[in-house]
């Protein structure tokens, strides 16, 4: 008899885990249930369990999945996971590893859509402060909607009857599904880098919450944030908000309205430049009365009429100038010679033929210099004195030297 083949817990593990992972249906499943027992971990793994009425199954969605969901799980919350069911070999134990998902139904959409508003609004990615005005005459429009919808047309029947001279630039993009969110983002970074446009319109006719949720989508909302051309949201109805919508710098009630936001009315512009242009009239025809009433007053002037009043006026001028000049160098002349006068005075009484008409003489020797004092004398030295009148020869009989 042969023996049994005996496994190891990890080879059956191994083996069972195998099977799983060799299922196709299982590799891409769907699975809607109840999330109980959801944990956010500090790595950003979220944990929890599926459940319904009859059963229960764990799940885990690993932060790489996580970070792209546009909604924080709650307790009770229904939701809908898209991944691979598998075994887990150290535990024995199957569960499934999401990467997506999504809410089960309208209260899950609007729960999912209030998560996101709030979580958006908190980053300041709503705040007026940020948005820019619409240019007001654009020559280029940019709008990203679907090729073949009702929003479409509508923007073009708008826009060619409110302003013609405007182009409109098209990127087709889907609106609605799985695919709808990227290809509207696409749509907003292909304008942002070719810059090929004044301002940009994204939108699409209206629908269901779950027609519409593809406009509510994260990304979008920062793609819209982040475009360097000014956006302007048309999403839907009237009554219908979107994240798309608060992101934008302008949000429309419908494509329509976007289309007359974003194109001025030619009619208005043609009676605005008529108004401008007949106030402009105004203000030259009164600005030429002007004119005309001072050259009148010119003209009438005595001094164009006689050209000699001028000339006598500026004759005048120029006589008083002279008697002042005249005046001004008469008046310097008199205090240079005074100035002078002074001047002589004091070089006069510095003067030594003043000093020898006071009766003082002056003794010079041979030679004809003067001699200062008695010392430079000798006895039988023939000498010279000077007088203010003329001189006399003398001759030294003897000197006297007084002790100091």
């Amino acid at each position: 008899m042969t023996a049994p083949r005996v496994l190891t817990v990890t080879q059956l593990n191994e083996y069972i885990k195998m099977l799983f992972d060799s299922q196709p249906i299982l590799n891409n499943i769907y699975v809607k249930g109840e999330i109980s027992n959801f944990t956010d971990h500090r790595s950003g793994h979220w944990y929890f369990t599926l459940k319904d009425s009859g059963g229960a199954l764990s799940a885990v969605m690993f932060r790489s999945a996580a970070v792209k969901c546009p909604f924080t799980p709650e307790y009770g919350m229904r939701v809908i996971v898209r991944g691979r069911v598998s075994s887990f070999v150290r535990d024995g134990k199957y569960q499934i590893y999401v990467e997506e998902m999504q809410p089960d139904g309208i209260g899950g959409l609007y729960l999912a859509y209030e998560q996101l508003k709030q979580k958006l609004e908190a980053e300041g990615l709503f705040d007026p402060a940020r948005k820019r005005p619409l240019p007001r005459i654009p020559q280029r429009v940019g709008v990203i909607t679907s090729p073949t919808g009702a929003a479409v047309r509508d923007i073009i029947n708008i826009t060619g009857r409110r302003f013609p001279c405007a182009e409109l630039v098209l990127y087709p993009a889907l609106v609605q599904g799985a695919s709808a969110a990227p290809s509207l983002i696409e749509g907003v970074r292909y304008f942002g880098e070719k810059r090929n446009v004044d301002v940009i319109i994204i939108g699409r006719g209206g629908g269901s919450l779950e027609d519409l949720w593809a406009f509510n989508d994260e990304w979008l909302a920062r793609a819209v944030a982040a475009s360097p051309i000014p956006v302007i949201s048309a999403v839907g109805h009237e009554t219908d908000f979107t994240i798309c919508d608060f992101a934008a710098d302008v949000r429309a009630a419908t494509p329509s309205a976007a289309a007359e936001l974003a194109v001025p009315d030619i009619g208005e512009l043609r009676d605005s430049m008529i108004g401008t242009q007949g106030y402009i009239g105004v203000l030259l025809r009164r600005k030429l009365t002007e004119c005309k009433k001072q050259l009148d007053v010119c003209a009438s002037s005595r001094s164009l009429r006689d050209p000699s009043v001028i000339l006598n006026e500026r004759k005048m001028t120029a006589l008083h100038l002279t008697e002042l000049l005249d005046r001004a160098m008469s008046d310097r002349l008199i205090d240079k010679r005074h100035r002078l006068a002074r001047a002589g005075e004091k070089m006069s009484a510095l003067n030594p033929i003043s000093v020898l008409t006071r009766g003082y003489g002056a003794v010079e020797n041979a030679d004809g210099k003067i001699i200062l004092g008695a010392s430079e004398l000798r006895e039988g030295d023939r000498v010279r004195i000077r007088f203010s009148d003329g001189h006399a020869d003398a001759q030294i009989l003897g000197t006297e030297i007084k002790d100091e």
